[in-house]
């Protein structure tokens, strides 16, 4: 018996040999590139937030601090508006059309800029930046698992966040160096040529199943393992696809009431909402956005100017973010987010000691407050972030994904905004370190969440890591039931 089972293993790892995986390389880091754009948005209010309220302002007037928060914030409550049209496109006309939409509108957000500087013309671009952000959460992860071979989905989708941290770095870099106009005719190219390379890019298979073009849906299968339409890998694959999808067509009109009816969805559904609270209110994406002002905040005087500080922070982010795609296939997702919220939970507090002793006593050296933020984006970009979008990718079917991702991706996009729009009032009346108090404690509350409630999802089935959830055996039938 052992070795029987010793020799399907043995066929199973020769079939997974053959071909190769270049082309699910390609047009995933193609369609990652709308995160690289999205880094870009990010990383743009840091360095310009100065230059608009200086006396030179683009604007033709310093802008206050209540407009920059507006402008940090908008394009998050524009992602919130836009998450569920781009999740209703996604499954009506397909991944690839959306994606190139997408692009498109990062591609608008840079142009408005060109022509036009004006606080009303900042938040068109910025909401239009918002409509890029609420589909790459979105589509581009789906799209990305799709396309993806089982063994290889972790590692592409934590393309995303590298392509994210590198946008976040080159503008970081640029913003510090070149003029407001220069970086803007830099970064328009970025989404015009991901608009085009799109177009080239084959549809999602499981789309192409659900449109009913088995046919096609095949060849695009073999085409992104490099194997012959009719082996034998390529017809499993698809056969599974389909299989899945036919548990659907007794039930034309899943909607999202239907869904949540059941049991272990709604179950799933609570959990990821969860999890998805406590990867929002982590506080490193505050960071990101206002990286220089919070530095200058802590009150320490730095030899080195806090813009140029900042530029670390991306970097640690990219190294961050190779170092979880050569480990997330071999640790397992779990770990690596405990480990994230534990050092995001130590630092966090960490800068709420040094502003308090610098405040009190003085005399902190300026490498320290450095050193905590790195490590708190370090651990967003190589675990909070990515670990918890492919968690959310791994947990649901095909036939609901769209839908489920689509609310919790709002939710997380409303919650964005919110710290967003609050964090600037929050330092100025309570203190610069009170918004990190809070931030502490939400890092300590995502560990015991994690530790006791979420399950690994590594290199399991829907099916599998749903009744993981329950904690007990369910069969395909209950599972798929609409209670």
């Amino acid at each position: 018996m052992w070795s029987i089972t010793k020799n399907k293993k043995e066929k199973t790892e020769t079939a997974v040999k053959r071909g190769h995986t270049y082309y699910q390389w390609i047009f995933s880091l193609l369609a990652g590139c709308t995160h690289l754009v999205y880094g870009l948005e990010c990383g743009w209010m840091s360095p310009t937030a100065r230059k608009l309220q200086s006396e030179n302002s683009p604007s033709g007037y310093p802008l206050s601090d209540e407009e920059i928060a507006w402008i940090a914030s908008c394009m998050s409550i524009a992602a919130t508006c836009v998450v569920i049209i781009h999740s209703y496109m996604s499954d009506r006309y397909g991944r690839k059309i959306n994606i190139i939409i997408i692009a498109f509108l990062g591609a608008l957000s840079w142009v408005i800029r060109i022509f036009y500087n004006s606080f009303t013309c900042l938040i068109l671009a910025r909401v239009c930046a918002g409509m890029v952000a609420g589909g790459c959460f979105n589509v581009v992860f789906m799209y990305i698992k799709e396309i993806s071979q089982d063994d290889m989905r972790g590692i592409l989708c934590t393309l995303t966040t590298i392509f994210q941290s590198v946008g976040i770095f080159v503008m970081y870099f640029i913003g510090a160096y070149l003029d407001y106009y220069s970086v803007t005719y830099i970064i328009v190219c970025i989404p015009i040529m991901t608009m085009f390379g799109m177009m080239f890019a084959p549809e999602s298979p499981e789309i192409l199943i659900k449109e009913g073009k088995i046919d096609k849906a095949m060849e695009t299968v073999a085409f992104l393992r490099s194997l012959d339409k009719n082996d034998q890998t390529v017809q499993t694959v698809v056969e599974t696809m389909m299989k899945e999808a036919a548990k659907f067509k007794s039930v034309p009109d899943l909607t999202i009431s239907s869904i949540l009816k059941n049991k272990i969805w709604r179950r799933g559904f609570i959990l990821i909402m969860i999890a998805f609270t406590f990867y929002e209110m982590n506080g490193a994406f505050a960071i990101i956005i206002f990286a220089s002002m919070i530095l200058t905040s802590t009150g320490i005087e730095f030899v080195i100017d806090p813009e140029l500080l900042a530029l670390s922070f991306p970097v640690v982010m990219v190294l961050a973010s190779l170092t979880l795609a050569s480990c997330i296939e071999r640790y397992g997702r779990k770990p690596l987010l405990i480990g994230a919220y534990v050092v995001s939970c130590c630092c966090m507090f960490g800068i709420v000691i040094i502003i308090i002793i610098q405040k009190e006593v003085g005399g902190v050296p300026g490498w320290i407050p450095v050193v905590l933020m790195m490590l708190i984006v370090a651990m967003f970009s190589g675990g909070v972030c990515p670990v918890t979008f492919i968690i959310l990718t791994e947990m649901f079917n095909f036939q609901i994904r769209a839908k489920l991702m689509s609310l919790v991706i709002t939710y997380g996009f409303a919650v964005t905004a919110i710290l967003l729009q609050i964090y600037l009032p929050i330092a100025n009346i309570l203190g610069p370190y009170a918004p990190f108090v809070f931030y502490g404690f939400v890092n300590l509350g995502g560990v015991f969440f994690t530790i006791f409630y979420l399950t690994e999802t590594k290199g399991k089935t829907e099916e599998q890591i749903l009744q993981d959830l329950m904690k007990r055996n369910k069969n395909d039938s209950e599972i798929n039931s609409i209670e």
